[in-house]
């Protein structure tokens, strides 16, 4: 009889050690006719539970993560599997089997990296190449088979394009951060396997989740001490809360997408968690102040207002030309925005806690271009200032949207801020760095903002005008070091000038209450008024 037991313990570890080395199965799709959500990636989305390590479990966010999402309207499936990348899951056939369950309206979070830094053609012999190119390697593997082994970048791509081959919507996102800490400061990004995800995304035109970004800022937060408690074996995996906080980082990541694809599919608990953008959003110092809101795009605040990539918005740099002890500066802009998804998916949020007495400045266009069919037709707007609208539809969530110009979405917001009791002023965009012989191209988004403002009775200040003066006086070659980019994001010292120039126009205005709250080095800076029409 004990034998007998010795046995079926034996049998029964085997069939435990078998299921961990093949990581989960995809179940058969029911019958009922709603979207499947499928995650697909490694170990830091699933692992198996380890009866050894009792309460110390490893666990990945993709299972505390169904619970963010109503069943009755969405089967989410954690396809993720321990130990695999990019290339092995698909070598493997763990992908061959998600795509075989994919149909029209599903989605994919894709969500690799940990692994891809390995060995190729040895040891455990799941690395891939370094990179999103085209470059390959052919291998003879332990078996004796052949394997041509890809970049990371290729095996993103393939699991894009099979995803959209079937209808569904791929969603890349970026590694999940380890508990590594230097100087103060938690890991971004696995060596540049953030950054390679981040680049696959903007080449293919598909939603894209910085959870690296999302999580490292609450890491940050939450300091080496408390993090440390998340991960109670390994660097890498987290226990129960630190699958739950992730988890939630990634639907606060999902609600940022533009057209809110899963948010129809939340739960209550998914409902109730904040979006990443507004995570890191600034509130007013001093709630007894008036404060000056400023909304716009990454030209007003790029990333978290921190210079990523060298670029920076001239939003933050403002707040020194004004009196703290009498007016609260809140750059609430939030790059990649146009007009019209900043009204839809942030307006809101700001709109929501501005008081009688405040400021609104508002800064859009540079995203409000592009065909309503083409890639960026999330935030394309119509042209001009009319009423005109137009039905299009939004190939994530299957609806509808009504789309309208570039001069309603401001109105909107102008309208709204002052049923609020506070002052809107519209600026027009800043120009890019494009010459025209000896002059900045001028945009007709200029024109269009100031027939908004008009017809609103609000007040204008033509930016684009003051800095491109400002530009052709530098010249080209001063001009250069003015911008991190080719043409549209500005360095440190740009960003520098562009607030000069904001605070150059407000001063110029006629009829502006902003003017008593200006600091004394403001009242050093020329008024700018308008002195020639735009060229056309």
């Amino acid at each position: 009889m004990r034998f007998r037991w010795i046995a079926f313990l034996f049998v029964l570890t085997l069939c435990w050690l078998a299921a961990i080395a093949q990581g989960p199965s995809v179940p058969a799709r029911p019958g009922a006719s709603i979207p499947t959500l499928f995650i697909v990636g490694d170990s830091t989305a699933h692992v198996a539970p380890d009866p050894s390590l009792g309460d110390k479990q490893r666990v990945g966010w993709g299972t505390p993560f169904p619970a963010y999402f109503d069943p009755a309207k969405i089967r989410v499936v954690n396809a993720a599997a321990a130990g695999r990348s990019s290339r092995t899951f698909m070598t493997e056939g763990k992908w061959d089997a998600v795509v075989q369950q994919l149909h029209p309206g599903d989605c994919v979070l894709i969500n690799f990296g940990h692994n891809d830094p390995g060995e190729i053609g040895t040891g455990k012999d799941r690395g891939s190449l370094p990179g999103i190119g085209d470059d390959s390697r052919d291998i003879t593997k332990a078996d004796g088979s052949h394997e041509t082994v890809h970049t990371f970048g290729w095996y993103l791509r393939k699991y894009v394009a099979d995803t959209r081959a079937k209808g569904a919507t791929p969603i890349l996102i970026s590694v999940t951060p380890r508990n590594i800490w230097s100087e103060g400061k938690v890991e971004m990004g696995l060596g540049h396997f953030r950054e390679w995800t981040a680049e696959v995304a903007r080449e293919e035109h598909v939603p894209y989740v910085d959870l690296t970004q999302i999580v490292a800022r609450q890491y940050q937060k939450l300091g080496p001490e408390k993090v440390g408690a998340f991960f109670p074996l390994d660097h890498t995996h987290t226990d129960a809360a630190g699958a739950e906080l992730n988890a939630a980082s990634v639907v606060a990541g999902l609600k940022d997408l533009p057209g809110k694809p899963l948010d129809p599919f939340l739960s209550a608990k998914g409902r109730a968690v904040v979006q990443a953008s507004e995570m890191s959003m600034k509130l007013p110092a001093n709630p007894a102040l008036p404060t000056l809101w400023i909304i716009g795009d990454s030209t007003v605040r790029n990333g978290q207002g921190d210079g990523a990539n060298g670029q920076w918005g001239w939003g933050d740099e403002i707040a020194p030309y004004f009196n703290a002890h009498k007016l609260n500066v809140v750059n609430r802009a939030l790059g990649g925005t146009s007009s019209r998804t900043y009204y839809d998916s942030h307006w809101p949020n700001v709109l929501a806690i501005i008081h009688r007495g405040d400021f609104v400045l508002m800064q859009f266009g540079h995203n409000d271009n592009g065909a309503l069919d083409g890639p960026f037709r999330y935030r394309a707007t119509l042209p001009g200032d009319g009423d005109d609208s137009r039905l299009v539809d939004d190939p994530n969530t299957g609806q509808q949207e009504t789309v309208h110009s570039y001069g309603w979405y401001l109105r909107q917001m102008i309208e709204q801020a002052r049923q609020r009791g506070a002052t809107p002023i519209v600026l027009s965009l800043i120009p890019r760095k494009i010459w025209d012989g000896n002059h900045i191209h001028r945009e007709q988004y200029v024109e269009w903002a100031r027939q908004a403002a008009q017809q609103d009775h609000a007040l204008f200040v033509n930016l684009n005008e003051i800095i491109a003066e400002q530009y052709e006086q530098m010249g080209p070659a001063a001009v250069e070091r003015m911008f991190a980019d080719p043409h549209t994001h500005t360095s440190l010292t740009g960003a520098q000038l562009n607030a000069k120039c904001v605070i150059a126009g407000l001063r110029g205005l006629g009829h502006d209450s902003l003017k008593k709250y200006l600091s004394a080095e403001a009242h050093s800076i020329t008024p700018f008024r308008e002195r020639r029409p735009l060229p056309h």
